[in-house]
């Protein structure tokens, strides 16, 4: 038997391929650069660590030791990706600055609100010393914004990872928007003779 399916595209079937085209597209075209590669991977190791002694999870003193108890591996799982986002986008975005012309001083501190966002968000500030300093600075409000932090950790996180895959689509769409070619029927009579 053979099925009748009708075999085109709905729009947002078209549009979700032309973001994914576009992101794949800028992965390349950023990736195929060992120095980006070495950027984004020394960005996500050094957020790794700090994440990592953040929660109290790595410590450097008096011996180097990880510990990873069992009700810390959906945070440390979300500090993972959020330490290898962080790195993809920063890369990004300093490749997107090194290689625009038309780059305003104002646009390029909206490139990295996304990664500062997702940075801030995703560290527990009640379980680390960061309460402490917050306890400290704001007093009461401080008190209120530790219990906040603690008790809303993953949501948080989540809203950080989803913050830094806005940020990484955004800077693909930017990179990819430029390489757009638009012809006009003039332009195409003109390939056909």
């Amino acid at each position: 038997m053979v099925s009748n399916r009708n075999t085109t595209k709905t729009p947002v079937k078209q549009s979700l391929t032309q973001s994914l085209g576009s992101i794949l597209v800028s992965v390349k075209l950023v990736f195929s650069h060992w120095a980006y590669i070495t950027l984004a991977g020394t960005i996500a190791a050094i957020f790794w660590i700090i994440f990592n002694v953040f929660e109290q999870l790595l410590f450097f003193y008096p011996i180097v030791v990880f510990y990873l108890p069992e009700d810390a591996i959906t945070g440390f799982i979300f500090s993972n990706i959020t330490a290898i986002l962080l790195g993809m986008v920063v890369s990004m975005n300093v490749y997107v600055l090194k290689h625009s012309r038309d780059v305003k001083l104002r646009s390029a501190t909206s490139f990295f609100s996304g990664s500062s966002i997702g940075v801030l968000s995703s560290t527990c500030a009640s379980c680390s010393s960061l309460g402490f300093l917050l306890v400290s600075t704001l007093g009461g409000a401080g008190i209120t914004l530790s219990t906040i932090f603690s008790n809303y950790q993953i949501p948080l996180r989540l809203l950080s990872i989803a913050l830094l895959v806005w940020a990484y689509y955004s800077v693909s769409i930017r990179l990819t928007r430029g390489c757009k070619m638009v012809y006009s029927e003039s332009d195409s009579k003109k390939i056909r003779d």
